[in-house]
């Protein structure tokens, strides 16, 4: 009975099965390098600038916004991580971290309207075929 009771379940579950080259992670991928908390302050890079991102193709902004995406969201999760622990500000801050990824991510969306914009003032200036 059991045994049917099992492989009837198999046949009802809405999981996919594994898909090869994907790795299935967890919550994991919302700490840096599986610590809740940084040990010590890593030395980070600038906010994107605009003019870099307009010599970005539309496959590398779409790869970078998720980057940037992630990042924002491991930085997230270290800060409810520290309200959770009631640790201090003074000795946990990551806003600089945060406000560069807020720059970048508002400066991809500058850059995507600008070519949305371009795109619908070229089809304007194509007049319709017939």
């Amino acid at each position: 009975m059991l045994g049917r009771l099992c492989i009837f379940s198999r046949q009802l579950s809405t999981r996919r099965a594994p898909q090869s080259g994907f790795v299935g992670r967890g919550l994991e991928e919302f700490f840096d390098s599986n610590q809740r908390l940084p040990i010590s302050r890593d030395q980070t890079g600038r906010a994107w600038s605009a003019s870099e991102l307009r010599q970005k193709s539309w496959e590398d902004l779409q790869k970078l916004w998720y980057v940037v995406l992630k990042e924002r969201n491991v930085l997230a999760s270290q800060l409810e991580e520290t309200r959770r622990l009631t640790i201090p500000s003074k000795f946990f801050s990551n806003k600089n971290r945060i406000i560069k990824c807020k720059k970048s991510m508002a400066r991809i969306k500058t850059v995507l309207n600008e070519r949305r914009l371009a795109w619908e003032e070229a089809q304007k200036a194509v007049p319709p075929q017939q």
